[in-house]
């Protein structure tokens, strides 16, 4: 395949997400919440198990903890019963207990709306701040997980397209640079739900991909 230029790379990214936008017109955040503290809470609790599982446990966790103050001051083994599902529950109770004490005492029980104030937290990165930031907040946010990473390496819309280990915020810079701010937060849940649903880890659904003509990697599966 001869290099492709910038400039066409551009243009076919606009022209797949604006298939990606027909294909997934009302994208949401899969994780329930009512408040921006349940959401980080539950973002934080999604990390390595999905958010179908995170949602069966939070209805408890949060009827029994509703306040950062609660959660801050409850005993970590009562947290670890309730969200044993989701695996690695001990670590998980620690940081849900640990960051929920940072909000009521250095923020005053109000989750900031900022990357700056958020990544501060004890298990919060600029994944988790970006959920947050994009979901509770309404402000810009592109949360960079497998599926993006997978599905931008896949259609090469990043230039480390090659790498094993491609750096999440290399990926956020790069992507964002080429779409607008208004687009970030539902252009994540489009490539999240894409690679659920059709660009799966080991067998992607070509047949069935609205990219397919496009994709420069559907010949290989």
């Amino acid at each position: 395949m001869p290099r492709e230029s910038r400039r066409h790379r551009l243009e076919r990214m606009h022209a797949e997400y604006d298939l990606l936008c027909e294909a997934i017109p009302t994208p949401a955040c899969a994780l329930h919440f009512k408040t921006p503290f349940q959401l980080l809470i539950a973002t934080v609790l999604s990390a390595q198990t999905t958010d179908v599982r995170v949602n069966s446990v939070t209805p408890e966790l949060f009827d029994r903890y509703p306040t950062p103050a609660s959660l801050a001051a409850a005993d970590p083994e009562a947290v670890e019963d309730i969200i044993h599902p989701l695996g690695f529950f001990r670590s998980k109770s620690a940081h849900i207990i640990a960051l929920s004490h940072d909000v009521h005492t250095r923020m005053h029980d109000a989750v900031p709306p900022s990357m700056d104030d958020l990544v501060t937290l004890p298990g919060v990165g600029r994944k988790t701040a970006n959920v947050v930031l994009g979901n509770a907040f309404g402000i810009p946010g592109f949360p960079v997980d497998t599926h993006v990473m997978r599905v931008t390496g896949r259609l090469r819309w990043r230039t480390d397209w090659r790498s094993t280990h491609p750096d999440p915020v290399a990926i956020e810079r790069e992507i964002t640079a080429c779409f607008p701010p208004e687009t970030w937060t539902n252009l994540s849940h489009r490539l999240i739900l894409h690679g659920r649903a059709v660009c799966h880890a080991r067998k992607p659904d070509c047949a069935n991909c609205p990219l397919n003509a496009t994709c420069p990697s559907a010949a290989l599966f």
